[in-house]
């Protein structure tokens, strides 16, 4: 039976030393936003399942509501603490509407819902978004943070190097199946992109790695994430003492993301073998 110790539950915490080339691990910076300790809106992307999303984070002191409106004054989200909750209060919310498919797969199931990124961002308007919150005697706290169409492009050709334990990625060039090269460059040419993806500076890459194990595995909840700065050299070792925790030959995936744009995320996994031996190894389906 598998067992986590204290110790790996906090090895994301303390991944700077195993992070290669010559920038440290980068620690998401909280940003003041007028009375809120922070506030944030962003797009994040998954080039290789081809959906979208709209991210949001608030995180204020003593709230009993909070308010989101875009940059037309369209209220687009709403909390009321009741109850114990209202006793309690509310600080900090994070949200993600559902991520729809940007593409249409050949084994697209009948009702599944279709969101291009041409629709996307006419659902979402780039500007300004206004976060409000009041407490018990009416006090009112306020902020606003940007939301840009700058998408970050989608990292590639994903590597996993078993002896080394090390993953390696490279810079992109469109936004995978959410939109190809020529694609991005028309939306450009149109007025609806203000960058193409390929120009956008990237911050900061996030890497991620976890198994694919069963729901209701202990070492489903292990998940190894750092992030490095954007002119960093494009590859994280692995702690060993986190791939210690698995058997050989166990399934997995590692995820890359761009961040840029306001914290835009553009994503790319792929499917790896972790402690990978023998001829065989994991067996992995191959990408068309």
């Amino acid at each position: 039976m598998n067992t986590i110790s204290p110790k790996l539950r906090t090895l994301c915490m303390v991944t700077t030393a195993f992070v290669t080339g010559t920038a440290a691990c980068v620690a998401t910076a909280t940003e003041p936003c007028g009375d809120f300790g922070e506030c944030k809106a962003l797009i994040e992307i998954n080039s290789s399942d081809g959906d979208i999303g709209f991210h949001f984070l608030m995180d204020g002191d003593d709230l009993n509501s909070a308010m989101i409106q875009d940059p037309n004054g369209v209220k687009v989200f709403q909390d009321r603490a009741k109850g114990p909750l209202k006793e309690q209060k509310l600080t900090e919310t994070f949200a993600e509407s559902a991520e729809p498919l940007c593409w249409e797969p050949e084994d697209m199931e009948e009702d599944e819902d279709i969101v291009t990124l041409e629709d996307f961002l006419d659902r979402w308007a780039e500007g300004t978004y206004f976060f409000t919150g009041s407490g018990d005697e009416g006090e009112k706290s306020e902020g606003e943070t940007e939301l840009t169409y700058m998408l970050p492009a989608a990292p590639v050709d994903l590597e996993f190097d078993t002896v080394e334990g090390v993953i390696s990625w490279s810079p992109g060039f469109n936004l995978g199946n959410c939109a190809d090269f020529d694609h991005l460059a028309n939306l450009v040419a149109g007025g609806v992109l203000p960058v193409h993806p390929i120009d956008v500076t990237v911050d900061e890459w996030e890497v991620v790695m976890e198994p694919d194990v069963d729901d209701g595995d202990p070492l489903g909840s292990l998940v190894f994430n750092v992030r490095v700065a954007g002119d960093s050299a494009l590859m994280v070792t692995v702690p060993a003492e986190y791939l210690a925790y698995f058997e050989d030959n166990t399934l997995g995936k590692i995820e890359v993301g761009a961040i840029g744009g306001e914290d835009n995320a553009t994503f790319t996994e792929v499917e790896i073998c972790i402690n990978e031996v023998g001829e065989d190894g994991c067996e992995i389906e191959e990408e068309d």
